[in-house]
């Protein structure tokens, strides 16, 4: 039953600048801001928490990140640096249970409810890892635990940086309640506002409202929030294994109507999810766009391949063609934008014809230079044409 299990929700604190901060100790208590050049239409990756007391966040053009923060240091993105660490994290969470959903690099939801006769409590268990993280990495997580997927999320958020909340059944409506209804996943500006209008302004004003007013405003979605204030969500951990799909995924702190801003999100976690097949020696089938508007509508967007691959070319041209094509017909502001590739399979276990034989090494080779170069000097120091 979903009431027995027990969930962890791991987030690791600005984890791109904790990293470069990990790695120049000189960066400790300075405001870093990592993303793309601000003279070319970069957008923030992530920022410290020094940075962030500026206004500072992810998926910010660079260019007005630096005016809000004249003395960042800027530094490029590190994707096989990241990747390393992610995959030490997660070694870690692996001697706890094998029940684990990657979210992205920085985040992880584990289900150790088979794990408590061996390492006890899921609040010990959690601690372990937290004392792990930062005892062999040197990098700060915030941890939450409740029931469920939806309360671990929001308990690891609730007391950020180096957070350590648990939910329980008994004291999960004390906490929700009053709440900003804004905390329940997918409530962006719009939703809010029209919640407001109705006098819902907390998860336990929207708990104890109508459903005909909540079916006013999610339309089908009404009952899914409304469970969700209650504090229950049925969904599992789907393991990596079980899940088959490798994706990277962000939430805007403001929703996001450039194009230009999107695409080079976009551009991002295909790059990040294209190196991640080649560091795992996989090729995927499938890909898929994820996109949250701001009145919580979300929609899935993808494409097969008659073959799989792992080339950022051909990962990124079908991906953009499937956001152009969303955007001419569906555009509006975004509150998360995701990539994903499923169908996956052992890279060269299956026929390549996407290019010719020649193309296709070429490209091969291509994306070995592109690894080398940025793991040397950085994410941003090459960037392909959109």
């Amino acid at each position: 039953m979903a009431e027995s299990r027990q969930i962890i929700h791991v987030d690791m604190d600005a984890f791109y600048a904790s990293v470069e901060q990990l790695d120049n100790p000189d960066l400790i208590g300075k405001a870093v801001i990592v993303g793309g050049n601000p003279k070319k239409r970069g957008v923030v990756s992530a920022a410290s928490y020094e940075a962030r007391k500026f206004g500072v966040h992810s998926a910010m053009p660079m260019s007005q990140a630096v005016r809000l923060c004249p003395n960042a240091i800027v530094l490029p993105v590190r994707m096989k640096r990241y990747v390393e660490l992610s995959q030490q994290i997660h070694a870690i969470f692996e001697k706890f249970t094998p029940q684990i959903e990657p979210i992205s690099l920085d985040e992880a939801f584990l289900d150790v409810t088979g794990s408590l006769q061996l390492f006890g409590s899921s609040e010990k268990i959690g601690r372990d890892i937290k004392y792990q993280i930062k005892e062999q990495l040197g990098l700060v997580a915030s941890v939450g635990i409740a029931t469920n997927k939806f309360l671990a999320k929001l308990a690891s958020d609730l007391d950020k940086p180096d957070g350590f909340v648990v939910i329980a059944e008994e004291n999960k409506q004390q906490i929700l309640d009053p709440l900003p209804v804004s905390k329940i996943w997918g409530v962006g500006k719009v939703t809010e506002k029209a919640l407001k209008s109705k006098g819902i302004n907390t998860i336990g004003q929207l708990r104890k409202a109508p459903i005909d007013t909540l079916r006013s405003i999610f339309g089908d979605q009404a009952p899914h929030m409304f469970r969700l204030a209650q504090g229950i969500d049925n969904r599992e951990v789907e393991s990596s294994r079980e899940a088959k799909s490798i994706s990277s995924e962000q939430t805007f702190a403001t929703d996001i109507t450039d194009k230009n801003i999107l695409l080079n999100v976009l551009l991002n976690q295909v790059e990040d999810v294209a190196q991640r097949l080649r560091t795992n020696d996989l090729e995927a089938r499938t890909i898929t766009l994820k996109l949250r508007y701001d009145d919580f509508r979300t929609v899935t967007r993808g494409n097969t391949f008659d073959h799989p691959t792992n080339t950022t070319k051909t990962l990124w041209q079908e991906a953009e063609a499937i956001f152009l094509k969303w955007h001419k017909k569906s555009a509006g502001a975004i509150r998360l934008l995701g990539f994903g590739a499923s169908g996956l399979q052992e890279a060269g276990s299956g026929q390549h014809q996407l290019f010719s034989e020649p193309d296709h090494d070429k490209q091969k080779r291509l994306d070995e230079a592109f690894d080398r170069i940025r793991d040397k000097f950085g994410h941003d120091v090459l960037r392909r044409g959109k």
